[in-house]
């Protein structure tokens, strides 16, 4: 169940980014600076032919395999496992979601669809990026402080006395 609910989520996350990507492709053109926010938020619609910050320019594919990776790695220990934990399901969804919206880019049109430029943080990044961000964030935070504990059983506690 757990594993059908990533899945239905990861394309709802997905269709919200392509839905923002299209409406960006219809209505700026490259390089467009245009205040949506006040001096917080700019919407800047720039072509990204490589990863985070524009690094590994032209390399695509390296992407999209990797991308296709993860996905059926987080779907395997999803179901094999059965992972139940809340905070591990959603930092996987929001990862899942991210990894295909930006996926769908570099296979259909051969570069990510950047456009979110916040004035304290000026690269240009898209909702696909915050939500692999986000999940990555909570994802540490999942391995460093529940990975040890489990969902559904309280933990045993010996007592010699």
């Amino acid at each position: 169940m757990a594993a059908i609910i990533t899945a239905v989520i990861s394309a709802v996350l997905v269709i919200i980014d392509q839905v923002i990507k299209y409406f960006v492709l219809g209505n700026l053109q490259s390089g467009d600076n245009v205040p949506f926010i006040g001096n917080l938020l700019t919407l800047t619609y720039v072509e990204n032919r490589g990863a985070v910050f524009g690094i590994m320019q032209n390399m695509s594919w390296i992407f999209a395999i990797i991308t296709i990776l993860m996905v059926a790695l987080f779907f395997y220990v999803i179901i094999k496992k059965k992972i139940t934990n809340k905070l591990f399901l959603t930092s996987v969804t929001l990862i899942i979601g991210g990894g295909i919206g930006n996926l769908i880019d570099r296979l259909f049109r051969g570069f990510v669809v950047d456009y979110l430029q916040l004035s304290f943080f000026p690269p240009v990044c898209n909702f696909a990026d915050y939500c692999i961000t986000i999940g990555a964030v909570l994802m540490v935070v999942f391995v460093l402080f529940f990975s040890d504990k489990k969902d559904d059983k309280p933990k045993r506690i010996d007592s010699d006395e």
